[in-house]
């Protein structure tokens, strides 16, 4: 049963327009990747002050490697769980409740004094990065086919951007509790992560007032009404998910390109400080504060590279059709292994640092392709085909983390053999396609969205409802 009244337009006219805010469409845009850009500040808050905690808990590098492991290792079960939730209960409630609980473990962080304690926190806290499907699970219901890989894409763009924001601002913010009021190192990670933790738990209680779930209302009045299957009715839509093949090439694709971001996100700064001699000389603060900044502007291209990859998805699409847009993802996935393996062979800060631009420009548009083909491999599943897409960039995450931790691997070392595995797997596209039928059926939602696309965006104002 296809949702009706979704928006048939999406760009700066419409994101900047804040009368549009009186629509459900934009309301939900604008919340999702906010709620988003949070969540992914708090679960990667921690990660440029690992230099601070790392002394005061004096951690090996193997287990440094665990902490790794450990903050996206149970985001692979939290995304494929937010899924199926998604589905049955709508992604109103679900963001909420993911907020209120996930920002427990982010503000309680500050009671680890050891390795294991910190290590339960820090997999407590890779829950939160479940908000990634429920983020592109309201987008998708919320847009129409011709500019749904945008809407997508941007969302999770600019929540992305969390990654990089959280890389320069963590330490200013630990430096202001340090310099300012005089705390020490120790309590000055621990408040800046309990602040990191509120901000979650606040936009949880937003959530729930300012959104509703679908164009015409929440999933509990449109299946009252009969406008929705009821929760029996989706049923077995996970195990149908997962007997898709498509699913798990997509699974796989996504591991190579989001897994990569998350795991930059977690060693970038570190990388910086470990790597090059310009930071060997600094006071730990100072190293700390441009170190960040530096690892700060890979995550800082999501404010358009995903976005990119989403539109010129919807833009391959409305000319080639879906296979259009598997094209192009495996185009920009082939050269993000390619820019990753040069950022690994940069030995001068000067070159690393646009050798890092240019290798985030194609992981981000990667992530966006990915999401402008999600929407189009099961409409009746969508939220388990999202979740298990979704885990897809989070086992990937774990497997990389493991070349991190060994002893005897450098990490430059390791990220040529991610590039490689990269470059390799950008073939499992072509193993997504689809069947004339389901090309058709794209097409026709794609045209009929598309009517009118010169003029304003028409998007009937229906009031959120609690």
């Amino acid at each position: 049963m296809e949702l009706k009244n979704k928006a048939t337009r999406f760009g700066p006219r419409e994101i900047f327009n804040f009368k549009l805010l009186k629509t459900p469409q934009m309301r939900a845009f604008h919340m999702s990747w906010f709620a988003f850009f949070l969540c992914f500040f708090a679960w990667f808050g921690i990660a440029p002050l690992m230099k601070i905690v790392a002394k005061e808990m004096s951690l090996s590098k193997s287990q440094i490697g665990w902490c790794i492991i450990g903050s996206v290792a149970i985001t692979v079960l939290a995304r494929l769980f937010i899924g199926w939730l998604c589905d049955r209960v709508g992604p109103r409630l679900a963001y909420t409740w993911l907020l209120l609980l996930g920002s427990i473990p982010v503000m309680c962080i500050g009671f680890a004094h050891d390795f294991t304690t910190f290590l339960i926190f820090r997999i407590a806290i890779g829950a939160i990065g479940a908000s990634f499907v429920i983020t592109q699970y309201h987008t998708s219901v919320m847009f129409a086919p011709n500019c749904v890989g945008t809407a997508n894409a941007t969302s999770a763009g600019w929540g992305n951007l969390g990654g990089g924001v959280t890389q320069m601002v963590m330490p200013l913010v630990f430096a202001g509790f340090v310099t300012l009021l005089g705390f020490s190192e120790s309590i000055g990670w621990r408040a800046s992560m309990f602040v990191a933790g509120l901000m979650c738990a606040l936009t949880g209680v937003a959530y729930y007032f300012l959104t509703q779930d679908a164009p015409d209302g929440n999933f509990s009045e449109l299946r009252a009404q009969g406008l929705l299957p009821k929760k029996e009715e989706s049923k077995g839509t996970f195990a149908e998910a997962a007997k898709d093949y498509r699913v798990w090439a997509l699974f796989i694709i996504y591991g190579t390109c989001f897994g990569i971001e998350l795991t930059i996100n977690n060693v970038a700064t570190l990388y910086f400080l470990n790597h090059f001699d310009y930071f060997q000389e600094m006071d730990s603060v100072k190293a700390l504060s441009i170190a960040g900044l530096i690892a700060g502007s890979f995550g800082l291209m999501n404010l358009f590279a995903r976005t990119l990859g989403g539109h010129f998805g919807d833009k391959f699409g409305a000319k080639w059709g879906l296979s259009g847009r598997v094209k192009w993802l495996f185009v920009v996935l082939f050269c993000e292994g390619l820019a990753l393996m040069l950022f690994s062979q940069m030995n001068v800060l000067l070159l690393a640092i646009p050798a890092l631009i240019l290798f985030s420009l194609f992981v981000q548009m990667s992530e966006g392709a990915t999401f402008s083909v999600v929407p189009f491999i099961n409409k009746r599943a969508l939220g388990s085909v999202s979740g298990i897409v979704g885990a897809g960039g989070n086992a990937g995450a774990v497997a990389a983390g493991f070349l991190f931790k060994a002893e005897s691997l450098s990490w430059p070392t390791a990220l040529f053999i991610l590039g490689s595995i990269v470059t390799c797997c950008s073939f499992f596209c072509f193993a997504v396609n689809f069947s004339e039928a389901a090309e058709t059926e794209a097409r026709l939602h794609t045209d009929a969205a598309g009517v009118g696309l010169s003029g304003p965006l028409e998007l009937e104002p229906v009031p959120a409802t609690s």
